[in-house]
């Protein structure tokens, strides 16, 4: 099984893990930075897409399961929305729900910022009220993007026209979402990371469980 990564603009393709380990430490400063979550609804696919200021964004930000979804987690980054995320939608939760329970028991969810997708296709995104500015966040058909400290409110905006208008496959969607907001402003800070995952939209033979 494989993911395509993308890192700094280099492409390739590593094995994939069911999600990062959940626990990491809450990184000291704020990962600003602009995220896109998304299925393909004709392949399936599954996949998350980041881009910031932040080194080696993609290995706290942006989590994926195959046939489950996929999960952005920025701003103060609490790396657990991730693998909690994925856990909840695996047991049949949707996007909206496993985000609202989430939130729900986090009492710093004023300065999270979250996206989520799962394999149904339902989005769910938040933003703190106390997230950087500036933020956004929108959702549409089986994507959702977020961001915070842009030098344009409108980045999300951008993000979401070239994601609905690009074509190809799902990860160069999400690449020409991500290249939309860098040509808006993109993060104030400049660029330094990026990272991509796409999975299958189908569940691995053998794992012992089925999508409810």
């Amino acid at each position: 099984m494989r993911v395509i990564a993308v890192v700094l603009g280099l492409i390739i393709l590593v094995p994939l893990a069911h999600g990062q380990t959940a626990g990491m430490k809450k990184p000291a400063r704020p990962v600003n930075t602009y995220s896109i979550v998304a299925r393909d609804p004709v392949t399936g696919e599954l996949g998350t897409a980041v881009q910031s200021h932040w080194f080696s964004v993609g290995s706290i930000v942006i989590w994926a399961e195959p046939g489950v979804g996929a999960v952005a987690t920025q701003s103060f980054v609490e790396p657990s929305y991730g693998p909690l995320g994925l856990q909840l939608m695996r047991t049949g939760k949707s996007a909206g729900q496993a985000l609202k329970s989430l939130l729900a028991s986090d009492e710093h969810a004023d300065v999270r910022q979250v996206g989520m997708v799962d394999a149904n296709g339902n989005v769910a995104n938040h933003t703190g009220v106390n997230s950087i500015a500036e933020t956004c966040n929108l959702t549409g058909d089986n994507y959702a993007v977020q961001a915070n400290m842009m030098w344009k409110p409108t980045v999300c905006s951008a993000m979401a026209a070239a994601f609905e208008s690009g074509e190809g496959d799902l990860a160069e969607r999400m690449m020409v979402a991500l290249e939309a907001a860098q040509a808006e402003g993109g993060d104030a800070r400049g660029k330094q990371s990026a990272a991509m995952l796409v999975v299958s939209g189908d569940i691995p033979a053998g794992l012992g469980w089925e999508r409810v």
